[in-house]
């Protein structure tokens, strides 16, 4: 979410708010609309209460579906350079091909499925270059103490690998359902209309902008904040970026030199396959 635009729509919301409040104190009744006050204050309470508690949980659900998916991003960055590692121990005839698919998944990670995640159409499509590992590794046929050991080890990885990406992409879904959107925004609405009401033309104007200022700001703010925390993906402040498969790839390049040098990758710089 970029924080200008965030500004502004809070800016926009107390704006209106603060001015439909100074036109309603205009013709209100001194003391305000209510006649009695503290009944009018405890069914505010109970509107606020309820919005407060509601809102609570949904940002507490929104900021574990959020660290989940960063959670899930930085693990498979880890459990991919772990495999690299784990591949320098099969058979000769299987080490580079799947050296060379886990530089490609990392590019695929970067440059298709980020974008994707970042638009909401990441859908639920299967990694080409997982696919291609599994495919290699059926062909390997693990003979001494070592391979068998990296085999096994390899296949729990795999697992690993996959939950963390699926925790990464359940990320980009969102956890919060359009009809909770409308509650909660009903209800906000609600209690800016209930706060109309307390309007007093006896009081200062500035006063009275102050209160409603400070509801709309609040309000609006956090609304915000949960949105932000329910779409992770994007470039703004605060958004996921896959930094951790940059660092990856940079890894396993350098492991790459030190093992067995350059490698001879089946794609190019987006991830995408160059040759059948």
């Amino acid at each position: 979410m970029n924080l200008v635009w965030a500004g502004l729509v809070v800016l926009v919301v107390t704006v209106i708010a603060i001015t439909a409040m100074l036109l309603v104190r205009r013709r209100a009744p001194a003391g305000s609309y209510f006649e009695d006050g503290d009944r009018a204050a405890g069914v505010f309470g109970v509107l606020a209460t309820g919005f407060a508690v509601l809102l609570g949980f949904v940002v507490f659900l929104a900021f574990e579906s959020y660290d989940t998916a960063r959670t899930g991003a930085e693990t498979e960055a880890q459990i991919l350079t772990q495999q690299f590692e784990t591949a320098q121990f099969f058979p000769r005839a299987a080490r580079a091909p799947l050296s060379s698919y886990l530089v490609c998944y990392a590019r695929t990670v970067i440059h298709q499925e980020w974008p994707q995640m970042e638009s909401g159409a990441i859908g639920d499509n299967v990694s080409l270059w997982g696919v291609a590992t599994f495919r290699t590794l059926r062909t390997v046929d693990p003979r001494s103490a070592t391979e068998q050991a990296a085999f096994s080890k390899w296949l729990d990885q795999r697992a690993d690998r996959e939950q963390a990406r699926t925790d990464r992409i359940h990320g980009a879904e969102g956890v919060i359902p359009v009809p909770l959107w409308i509650v909660l925004l009903l209800s906000a609405a609600m209690i800016f209309y209930f706060m109309l009401f307390f309007a007093d033309s006896a009081e200062r104007a500035v006063v009275q902008a102050t209160m409603m200022g400070g509801v709309a700001v609040v309000i609006s703010s956090t609304l915000l904040l949960l949105y932000f925390l329910d779409n992770p993906y994007h470039s703004g402040v605060g958004g996921l970026r896959p930094v951790a498969m940059e660092r990856g790839i940079r890894i396993l390049h350098q492991e790459a030199n030190v093992v067995g040098g350059k490698l001879s990758l089946p794609c190019d710089e987006r991830g995408s396959p160059t040759r059948g």
